[in-house]
């Protein structure tokens, strides 16, 4: 029986899977990985290891969650307050992630199988190698670029800055308090020197911790320009589609075709980045990292109904349960909560108990169906090991225009109407739709990751600076959003500023450097000559 072969790195090596009884090869697994970098500071840092066996061929299908071990030390520090997970993604791939909750002058990153060093372990960061919480900013914006591997941009961002050729700060800050500060629910932020400052206009303003949050972490990472933007803390985007000479950008979460928002990736996934590992929870807690070790059964023994749950929060979402009740064979969906239509509750109830988010995945299909805008579980639906049946929409979040029809997921007509024709096509196709399946996965995790996210943040807020016709300032009423205190692990910012032109011979060769491990994760990206 012939293997599946894969492209391997930038060598233009193909390796073939490996038979499933095979052992991984300490000598010839890989382990690669942003976490393996001493400049990459998130929440959560983490790497890969693919499992290789002794022939070069890659492992398809678990090893066994507890293959790989994998230590952390400084060897100037006694213990080090670092947390590890080792996540098994059940195709012969681990994700690594750990946290540290102080900074240490160098890290040994040992990767074990049996005791053996795996791949170039142990791997060392030189110090000093500084923590989430440690404020210590690197002072060149493209140096930072660069070790993050932040892409050259983002064309949503590109999309939704051509609205706005101009932006004046004065203007705005007259203007748009006036227009949605009354009737809305809006932060007015102003980064100067590196500084977070804000007023909240609206009542309802206590999504703002999202926001704060974002700017605080990534101004403790790299210098973020001076700007200064309003963030729209409701659900719908607010700047209509019309014509106007009164255009004002408003940054919101979302995104609509009716509307001229810039859109910011969702609070949901932000927070889900920024606490990962934060909280003393376990595997069970729903971030882009834990979905893709919780996966559920291997895809031949799922079950082949599209599956879906939440709130009633849009009229398609009850026709999609009435949908259920008719095809019980084929789509299995309930209300969970019912808030917006509770008068119909007798018609779409009763209501069913709460499912964990990685059962979802015991089902081959998964529905994805907006809410009140659009769904904000996207990003952990495609990172599972399932199909996504995706409801056309004209709402967006940042990354929706990446994604390619019948290449990521399964279009589904927005009131739903050929969505049993659509799940008996993938009943019927079920090889190509598992690979549709696997893309989507792929997408998420090489765009959808922590680090991808503060590579957006940052991208946005340099590019939009840039079109500023004035100095933004700390305007009346703002008040300072300060940095918490870690008293407990204080760290010394070592830092010195430098200044490098995106044009020197050391960003080149960073650059090229960086690209060489990128090809590494993605099978299908370009290799550097």
């Amino acid at each position: 029986m012939l293997l599946p072969c894969l492209l391997l790195g930038c060598a233009g090596l193909v390796s073939c899977g490996a038979p499933p009884e095979s052992a991984p090869s300490a000598a010839r697994s890989l382990v690669w990985g942003p976490g393996l970098e001493t400049d990459v500071v998130l929440p959560a840092r983490f790497f890969f290891i693919q499992a290789v066996d002794a022939a070069g061929r890659n492992l398809t299908a678990s090893p066994g969650e507890k293959t790989f071990e994998v230590k952390i030390a400084s060897p100037t520090e006694q213990f080090a307050r670092i947390w590890i997970q080792v996540l098994d993604r059940r195709d012969g791939s681990f994700l690594v992630r750990y946290r540290m909750y102080a900074s240490y002058t160098d890290l040994h990153v040992s990767v074990l199988l049996k005791d053996e060093h795996v791949a170039k372990s142990p791997f060392i960061l030189p110090g000093p190698v500084y923590h989430e919480g440690c404020d210590c900013p690197q002072p060149s914006g493209p140096a930072w670029e660069s070790s993050m591997r932040c892409p050259a941009s983002f064309p949503q961002i590109e999309r939704d800055l051509a609205v706005y050729p101009r932006v004046d700060p004065d203007r705005n800050a007259r203007e748009i308090p006036q227009r949605f500060g009354q009737r809305q629910s809006l932060c007015h932020y102003t980064v100067k020197d590196n500084k977070v400052y804000i007023k909240t206009l609206g009542e309802h303003v206590g999504f703002r911790i999202f926001m704060d949050a974002l700017l605080l972490s990534l101004t403790r990472k790299v210098h973020v320009p001076d700007v200064e933007f309003f963030v729209n803390l409701g659900d719908w985007p607010l700047e209509k589609r019309q014509p106007s000479e009164r255009l004002h950008p408003i940054f919101s979460w979302c995104g609509s075709n009716q509307t001229w928002d810039i859109v910011m990736p969702t609070y949901d996934l932000t927070e889900s980045v920024l606490e990962t590992m934060g909280r003393q929870v376990s595997l069970v807690s729903l971030d882009m990292m834990s979905v893709q070790s919780n996966t559920g059964l291997p895809w031949d023994q799922k079950n082949a109904t599209a599956f879906w749950r939440g709130r009633d929060s849009r009229k398609e979402r009850l026709e999609l349960v009435k949908l259920a009740r008719a095809h019980p064979d084929m789509v299995d969906a309930a209300f969970t909560n019912f808030f917006f239509f509770k008068h119909d509750e007798g018609l779409y109830g009763p209501l069913v108990k709460h499912v964990s988010f990685f059962d979802f995945f015991k089902y081959k299909y998964q529905i994805n169906v907006d809410g009140t805008v659009a769904a904000y579980r996207l990003p952990y639906l495609l990172a599972g090991d399932s199909v996504v049946l995706k409801q056309d929409s004209g709402y967006y979040e940042h990354f929706y225009n990446e994604m390619k029809p019948w290449t990521h997921y399964i279009p589904v007509r927005a009131d739903l109407g050929d969505l049993l024709e659509k799940i008996q096509w993938a009943r019927d196709h079920d090889e190509e739709v598992k690979k549709i399946g696997v893309a989507g996965q792929q997408f998420a995790r090489n765009h959808l990751m922590g680090d991808s996210i503060f590579c957006y943040y940052y991208k946005l807020f340099e590019k939009y600076a840039e079109l500023q016709v004035s100095e933004p300032k700390v305007r009346s009423g703002m008040a300072l959003v300060e940095q918490p205190n870690d008293d407990l692990f204080p760290c010394s910012c070592q830092r010195r500023t430098v200044s490098i032109s995106i044009g020197s011979p050391f960003l080149q060769g960073y650059t090229k450097h960086t690209a060489a491990l990128r090809c590494l994760v993605a099978v299908n990206a370009p290799c550097p000559a």
